[in-house]
């Protein structure tokens, strides 16, 4: 059960950065100014979905971990920090700030450094994660093939 919680959260989590990411791109970059703020104003809300995934994912992978010290999951172990700080110390606040700029219709350089920042700490929370994801799968798929 622990195992199906934890592929469900991680997928999820993949796939909120994701949609966060690639929606941002496509409104700066081929929308208007009121999309731009409806899609910065999504992004905060659905956070109370994405920080809780996060949490899961997190809480369930360490459990399952335990105290091993296979390579694989010190890897994993290792970004999970990482992944974690990223999403709460620069993702979540810079969503809420270009949430309140964009309702605002205040799009300037300051509105552009922080959705630079926001879409590289995103982009490598992106990788971070797909990493984690494919060693999780990379171990579930050897555990099956030794069964």
């Amino acid at each position: 059960m622990k195992r199906k919680v934890h592929l469900v959260a991680a997928v999820l989590a993949l796939l909120f950065l994701a949609v966060f990411w690639s929606s941002t791109v496509v409104a700066e970059l081929f929308l208007s100014a009121a999309a731009v703020a409806t899609v910065k104003q999504a992004i905060a809300w659905a956070l109370l979905g994405f920080v809780p995934v996060m949490a899961v994912t997190g809480a369930s992978g360490f459990s399952m971990g335990g105290k091993s010290k296979h390579p694989t999951i010190t890897a994993k172990r290792k970004r999970m920090p990482v992944i974690g700080g990223i999403g709460l110390l620069v993702l979540a606040p810079a969503a809420v700030f270009l949430a309140q700029r964009a309702q605002a219709g205040v799009f300037d350089g300051v509105f552009y450094g922080v959705q630079a920042l926001e879409l590289v700490a995103g982009a490598v929370n992106l990788v971070l994660i797909g990493r984690n994801f494919r060693d999780g799968w990379n171990m579930r798929r050897r555990k099956r093939s030794s069964d």
